[in-house]
């Protein structure tokens, strides 16, 4: 595993505590993966549902830049539909000076359209605003003055007095569930996260390897492919199971929330109601930490990724739980020699 990052996906879905409590709860745990060693941690943004109390991922970041010494950070994703373009760059830029150049720029149009549409766009051109959105935030990036004539954004002789820490901008982030997308990532550069199991994550990475030498580029410059687990650790796998199948049940509600609420399913993604069936997909990891960093390394190697993301924390898990995660984890696993 000599060239495997480990990093930190996060919903921020809440559990029963109270929020300001939740919060900073979070803060310190996030505090405790800048510690331990992991290489960065990536929040999801989301809208109008328990499963994202993070709907502004760019005020929680400026907390965690403050909280935090080496962890890099950043959204998983920005929905860039429902920014002006213009605005999040400036957000873009402050918290990369803010935090020493350490911002990863996650971006996407949004993967619910229940979400988009709260906020009356339409989810059928969203895609289409996204690309130019993206287009816009890079253009800017370059300094000096602005000017852009789009088809949904137009800036003329725009003065630009910021600039982000990192040149030419903070390394780009795209969530994708099909080997098809991989084409515009590797092109681009862009490191790429999947929830997928590992058949579908391999297939993936095998695609963005394909595309990644197609355009001869070295393979030890290879962008972040990453795949995320739930991640409970404990003393026995009995009290692992019992933490991991209650809080289970509450982050599959808050994910399903809206979903159901209108009648629909979620795109390209599925997770099971019980975590006994969500056990055998490889997508949740739990037991001692013998177990647990013996199957991650097990799955490191099938999916044929370099960087494997673990989410501690879900439902109505409390700190201890998961820090108890964190603690056993990186006791069997030498993170800072990754780094």
């Amino acid at each position: 595993m000599s060239d495997i990052k480990f990093g930190i996906f996060d919903h921020l879905d809440r559990g029963r505590e109270d929020l300001s409590d939740f919060y900073e709860d979070r803060l310190r745990l996030i505090e405790a993966y800048d510690a331990a060693g992991f290489h960065g941690y990536h929040l999801a943004e989301h809208h109008a549902t328990p499963l994202g109390t993070a709907p502004s991922p760019g005020i929680f970041l400026s907390a965690v830049a403050q909280r935090t010494k080496r962890l890099r950070f950043g959204p998983m994703v920005y929905c860039l539909p429902l920014y002006h373009p213009l605005r999040l760059w400036e957000e873009i830029c402050m918290l990369d000076q803010l935090s020493g150049g350490r911002l990863e720029l996650g971006v996407g149009r949004g993967i619910s359209p229940i979400e988009v549409g709260y906020f009356g766009l339409d989810p059928e051109i969203a895609p289409a605003m996204y690309r130019e959105a993206l287009e816009l935030i890079l253009t800017a990036m370059g300094g000096g003055e602005l000017n852009f004539d789009g088809e949904f954004y137009r800036i003329n002789e725009m003065p630009l007095t910021l600039s982000p820490r990192q040149q030419p901008h903070p390394p780009l982030w795209y969530g994708l569930s099909h080997p098809d997308s991989t084409v515009w990532a590797a092109q681009n550069g862009v490191n790429i996260i999947t929830n997928r199991d590992e058949t579908g994550s391999r297939q993936i990475t095998d695609r963005y390897r394909q595309e990644w030498r197609a355009l001869g580029n070295n393979e030890a410059a290879l962008p972040r492919m990453g795949m995320s687990r739930h991640i409970v650790i404990a003393e026995t796998e009995a009290e692992a199971l019992e933490i991991a199948r209650r809080a289970y049940v509450i982050w599959r509600h808050s994910f399903y929330v809206l979903w159901d609420r209108h009648g629909m399913k979620p795109v390209n993604v599925h997770f099971p109601e019980s975590l006994d069936e969500l056990l055998p997909t490889g997508q949740a990891i739990v037991g001692t930490a013998e177990q647990v960093v013996g199957e991650v390394r097990r799955q490191i190697e099938t999916s044929g990724i370099n960087y494997f993301l673990c989410r501690f924390a879900f439902g109505d898990m409390s700190y201890d739980e998961c820090k108890q995660s964190v603690d056993l984890f990186t006791r069997h696993v030498e993170l800072k020699r990754h780094q």
